[in-house]
């Protein structure tokens, strides 16, 4: 394989467009316990072929060249990352490697319960939950789910010592929008980080529900604001939100709005699907499948040379406003 212009800086991958890639969202299932209608089809069974999966060998070998190419933040995905059967074993892999100095874990909390401590022994500091109802009834429309086992797993996290534990919330009118202060409250009692999220169009289930809940976090945010004093805050850590804190608390509120004010250029992240795909752009299909190489024998280097030549497919902004119907698969599908 000829060698790629290798856009790094000391150690650290460089896009086209001068942003450091130092973050992957590594998904090692695209398989869920819940069904979000926004995420997922309803009575959906499209889902990869395990002996299409990567091994957690071929994991260790992707994120070890992403770890000598600059790549130090690790987070794992799905789907649901725990129906993956021994994934602590698979962090606590990762967490030795060479470069990634840290491990983090977006999960629906359903089997955190069972999980929580020994994922913190192997090395996950913190988690993101998604949760996007505190009432029964509208949890389990939203996900076909049991809200008691998400509770359970969150307050097993906290117990665990998993810092910081972000609550994911979609607000979605006509759903879950009048609970946006409910959630600011739950969030304050328990110590936890809240982040707003927009409905994105991501597949048909995606663009559904954009069209029929969309809701502009800018309208939320002025109304939380004066309820709450927010005043501006910081957050550690590689993701998109914009933050608020409230004050004489620990307690940060972030808005992650891809669709009323994106954060394109500032994007460090790309994505790795659990086929081994390389997804350089929620909103776009610049792509590359490393399995095909890894089960050929490719050497480290050549590897090396593939994620660099990935990265200069990364796009310079997502097309979600312009082309809506652009992006076919499913948000499980790309790893969240």
């Amino acid at each position: 394989m000829e060698h790629a212009d290798t856009p790094t800086e000391g150690n650290a991958l460089i896009d086209a467009f001068g942003r450091r890639i130092e973050y992957v969202r590594l998904s090692v299932t695209d398989r869920c316990d819940l069904r979000c209608f926004y995420c997922m089809p309803k009575g959906f069974s499209d889902f990869e072929e395990p002996e299409h999966w990567l091994s957690f060998e071929e994991i260790e070998r992707v994120m070890g060249a992403f770890g000598r190419l600059g790549t130090r933040r690790v987070r794992l995905t799905g789907g649901e990352p725990l129906v993956r059967k021994n994934l602590p074993d698979l962090a606590a892999r990762l967490n030795a490697l060479p470069g990634i100095d840290d491990i983090s874990l977006s999960t629906n909390a359903t089997r955190m319960a069972r999980h929580a401590q020994e994922l913190k022994d192997a090395g996950v500091d913190r988690i993101n939950v998604s949760l996007d109802s505190l009432k029964p009834e509208v949890f389990k429309e939203i996900t076909g789910g049991k809200l008691e086992k998400v509770l359970d797993g969150l307050m097993a996290s906290k117990a665990a010592g998993l810092a910081p534990i972000k609550i994911n919330m979609v607000v979605m009118g006509g759903i879950n929008e009048p609970e946006v202060e409910d959630m600011v409250d739950f969030c304050i009692e328990h110590g936890f980080t809240l982040r707003f999220i927009e409905t994105m169009p991501m597949g048909d289930t995606g663009r559904q529900a954009k069209e029929g809940h969309y809701v502009n976090l800018q309208d939320v945010r002025a109304r939380l604001e004066p309820r709450y004093n927010l005043v501006p805050g910081v957050m550690p850590g590689g993701g998109p939100a914009r933050y608020m804190q409230i004050p004489d608390t620990d307690v940060r509120i972030g808005f992650i709005t891809p669709i009323s004010q994106h954060f394109c250029d500032t994007c460090n992240r790309v994505r790795l699907s659990v086929d081994g795909t390389i997804y350089t752009c929620l909103g776009n299909d610049h792509s590359l499948n490393l399995r095909p190489y890894l089960r050929e024998g490719c050497t480290d280097s050549e590897l090396e040379d593939l994620v660099i030549q990935a990265i200069n497919l990364k796009p310079e902004r997502h097309e979600f406003s312009e082309r809506p119907e652009k992006v076919l698969r499913f948000m499980s599908m790309t790893g969240g």
